[in-house]
């Protein structure tokens, strides 16, 4: 270490001259030397070259300056680095009397999380002359003192230290004394007259002395005190104390107007030169203020509290003065002791309120410094956390504590932390302090959104107007903000994705499913897609619901009937019902089905109208025409029959059909009675001939197709069952639910023999509607113009000349085959 010595000329202001040494210990410590009363702004050190810090990333985040008390001293400019004066430093106010006067602070560098130690010297300057404590001194002296003879001074006071402080005595020249300068134990100096001449009262009855104090500043600064020397009669006793040194150790929390000690000196003459008079003699201001001093009793009291961690020991010179001016000196020393009066102090010197949720173990928090201005046992300060949060105390440097993580910390399930800190001391009783530092987790997109159920599954009725709501799906996030923000969007199914992009759309917001158009149960029974839930984060996390719509079947669909087949040219289709028939004979039967399914689906017959009611029954659910009874003579040949098709939807509907029914033995005899009916009794007897010869060839060849047709149904049913050519197809109709009854799969084979006959022109036709004769009965594939089948112009020419009246024959041959679970069923 270099010291450097500040030398001031006379007249020239303090401030001009700064001398600054910087010193570098092996420790790390960083040591400054000033001289005390530098100006405000003064240079200390360039703390930032010393320290190694970049000056580009100073900040005042990035370097702090903590220093002990409550008076900053010091400051540091952050543009250039450099440490500047901040207050007036007072050498002799910080330190008082001791020999080195040190200013520690710490410097903290965030960025290395590391503390400096800094130690500032503070040089002694000569900027107090020695002062007395009184402006007169008047000494009573009897005339019969003897020589050498010794009066004790007051002394003068310098707090300045070393050449600065008080170094010598003098007396102005005079006859009658000289100056005596003496050392204590303290190594202090006071000054004695002695008498050197003696005096006489009628002679010379007052001498007026000046005493000097000097110190050995340059320039010197020097202090007076005037004394009075009076001459009086003899006083040839002293007091004496009792003793020469008190020494008392009191506790620092005595009350106030406590009793410390009493001092007591004994004076052998008597009368005035026998009354003692107490006085402190030398006395610092701040313990002048702390205690008070009784001049009769010599009771030492305590005027104001004490502390410890201000002062822990008091000097005090008391002296005792009989009333001729004769006195004596004595000192009292009182030791302070501690007491646990301070609680631990907690300063944060860095903090981070927020840290992420995969912060590795082991991350810094906060940095704190923990003291306790108590010393010995009430000083040592355990520190703690209340409770088990996932955060520990580390101890970095001295007083310095970390706090860090100790474990992974998961923001779902804390999200807030508030890190109560307690810090006590080893005294008796025991003292605390408790701090909270807020912490809050930020979070990371560690959770994948995730639905309530499993699977999802939702019943709709068909034809809901588009934009109806369907279904909401929610999906749960619990992490926070964009990182919970979820988007919901459909992403495959059981269909094409664009056509099920035209069926249904989703709010990505809300997760409501709408549809975008209505639905035919006939045309789709249910519809599976996925949905994605997926958050706003970073990576984005997802995950997928399976979702079911079930297409509830309404009663939108009328029953169709497929057999009659409905006219195409304005004709009535017959059938043919023997006279020798007996009751319950099979006419016809009616056959509808229904697209909807369920009871939407179960038909109903009713038999509205009837040429003669009774004659014939109809089937409530098979649609069967049979009689009633035996046919009669008198029974009309021609039975129009109006028969009503029903289903069991709210509200129902309904379809009808008109079924004309000849009573005849065969085609011939309903020919000839059609005849009868409608041509007159002299038609040419040749036209019975041809009409037999062409219905008899048109019934052959009709056979003959119906076997080769009836063949091939045959083996492709065995082949396949039900292929796509082999079974009734009706658009849009569940098979399970064909023609009303539940499991029954019906398929009809129709074939149609129409014959028209027209009198009254030179053609007629005899028709074989070809695409009647196929195995698929639904109207769509229905031909609406079949191509006949011409006869010869012969059976034309025989059948024109017949009559000018129409005669229609309706021939129809149903075959029916129903399939269940067990096998096949014809009728």
């Amino acid at each position: 270490m270099t010291n450097m010595e500040a030398l001031w000329s006379v007249g020239r202001p303090l401030s001009c001259i700064v001398f600054t040494a910087v010193f570098q210990a092996i420790s790390g410590q960083i040591h400054y030397s000033i001289p005390e009363e530098l100006q405000k702004g003064s240079f200390v050190g360039e703390i930032t070259k010393d320290l190694g810090i970049d000056l580009k990333k100073l900040s005042s985040g990035a370097v702090q300056i903590i220093t002990e008390g409550r008076i900053q001293y010091f400051a540091l400019n952050f543009q250039n680095g450099h440490l500047y004066i901040n207050e007036r430093i007072d050498r002799e106010q910080i330190c008082r009397r001791l020999l080195t006067c040190l200013i520690k602070m710490e410097i903290l560098v965030q960025e290395q999380l590391r503390i400096y130690t800094a130690e500032i010297e503070i040089e002694d300057i000569n900027d107090n002359a020695p002062t007395f404590q009184v402006e007169k001194l008047q000494l009573n002296i009897p005339e019969n003192t003897p020589l050498g003879s010794r009066f004790l001074l007051p002394d003068a006071q310098d707090p300045d230290l070393g050449i600065n402080s008080l170094q010598s005595y003098q007396v102005s020249p005079n006859s009658y004394f000289i100056l005596d300068v003496q050392l204590t134990a303290s190594g202090t100096k006071y000054a004695e007259l002695v008498l050197q001449e003696s005096m006489d009262r009628e002679e010379e009855a007052f001498h007026d002395l000046i005493l000097i104090a000097s110190d050995g500043g340059i320039p010197a600064k020097s202090g007076t005190v005037h004394i009075k020397v009076v001459v009086e009669d003899a006083n040839d006793n002293v007091p004496v104390f009792s003793q020469s040194v008190y020494k008392m150790a009191v506790m620092e929390n005595l009350p106030i107007d406590s009793l410390i000690i009493t001092i007591n000196a004994t004076d052998l003459d008597e009368g005035i030169n026998s009354e003692i008079t107490y006085t402190f003699r030398q006395i610092s201001e701040k313990a002048s203020e702390i205690f008070h001093l009784d001049p009769k009793t010599g009771e030492v009291r305590l005027r104001q509290n004490m502390d410890f961690e201000e002062c822990a020991e008091y000097e005090i010179e008391v002296q005792a003065q009989d009333g001729r001016g004769l006195s004596d000196r004595a000192n009292i020393l009182l030791a302070v002791t501690d007491v646990n009066d301070n609680a631990p102090e907690i300063a944060v010197t860095s903090l981070t309120n927020t840290v992420s949720e995969n912060s590795p173990v082991g991350t810094a928090i906060a940095l704190l410094k923990v003291v306790d201005r108590d010393s010995g046992e009430n000083g040592i300060v355990i520190c703690s956390i209340l409770g088990n949060p996932p955060f520990h105390l580390q101890k970095t440097f001295d007083s310095y504590y970390s706090l860090v993580t100790d474990r992974a910390l998961d923001r779902e399930e804390t999200s807030d932390y508030n890190v109560t800190i307690t810090a006590t001391d080893k005294g008796v009783p025991p003292l605390s302090t408790t701090t909270i530092i807020p912490l809050k987790i930020l979070d990371k997109n560690d959770n994948a959104p995730t639905f309530k159920e499993k699977s999802y599954i939702s019943f709709i009725s068909e034809n809901i107007p588009p934009g109806t709501s369907i279904i909401r799906l929610k999906a749960t996030d619990p992490d926070w903000e964009e990182n919970a923000r979820i988007m919901y969007s459909i992403v495959e199914g059981n269909m094409k994705s664009y056509l099920l992009t035209s069926f249904l759309s989703i709010n990505s917001e809300t997760g409501v499913v709408y549809a975008l158009r209505s639905f035919d149960y006939e045309e789709i029974q249910e519809i599976r897609f996925l949905v994605k839930a997926q958050d706003g984060g970073s990576p984005q996390l997802s995950s997928n619901v399976s979702v079911t719509l079930f297409i509830l079947d309404q009663n939108d669909n009328a029953p169709e009937i497929l057999y009659p087949f409905p006219p195409t040219d304005g004709s009535t289709g017959i059938e043919l019902a023997p006279r020798s028939s007996e009751p319950g004979y099979l006419v016809t039967k009616v056959v509808a089905v229904d697209a909807d399914s369920g009871q939407n689906a179960w038909l109903s017959y009713q038999l509205t109208k009837a040429t003669e009611p009774g004659l014939f029954t109809l089937g409530l659910h098979t649609g069967e025409i049979r009689t009633s009874r035996f046919l009669l003579e008198k029974d009309t040949l021609k039975q129009s029959l109006v028969v009503l098709v029903k289903d069991n939807g709210q509200p129902p509907l309904s379809a009808s059909v008109t079924v004309t029914v000849v009573l005849a033995e065969n085609i011939p005899d309903m020919l000839s009675d059609l005849s009868n009916i409608s041509v007159p009794v002299d038609h040419p007897s040749d036209l019975t001939f041809y009409l037999v010869v062409a219905v008899a060839f048109v019934s052959c060849l009709f056979l003959t197709f119906l076997l080769v047709l009836l063949a091939i149904k045959l083996h492709r049913w065995r082949t396949s069952q039900l292929c796509e050519n082999g079974g009734v197809n009706f658009s849009g109709v569940p098979v399970s639910q064909f023609v009303g009854i539940d499991g029954v799969r019906a398929f009809l084979q129709s074939y149609c023999h129409e014959v028209s006959l027209t009198s009254g022109s030179r053609r007629s036709q005899i028709l074989f509607p070809v695409g009647s004769c196929t195995n698929t009965l639904t109207p769509q594939q229905a031909p609406s113009n079949p191509d006949p089948l011409l006869i010869t112009d012969e059976a034309n020419n025989l059948l024109g000349g017949a009559t000018g009246n129409q005669v229609s024959i309706h021939i129809s041959i149903p075959l029916f085959h129903y399939k269940d679970n067990t096998g096949i069923y014809a009728f």
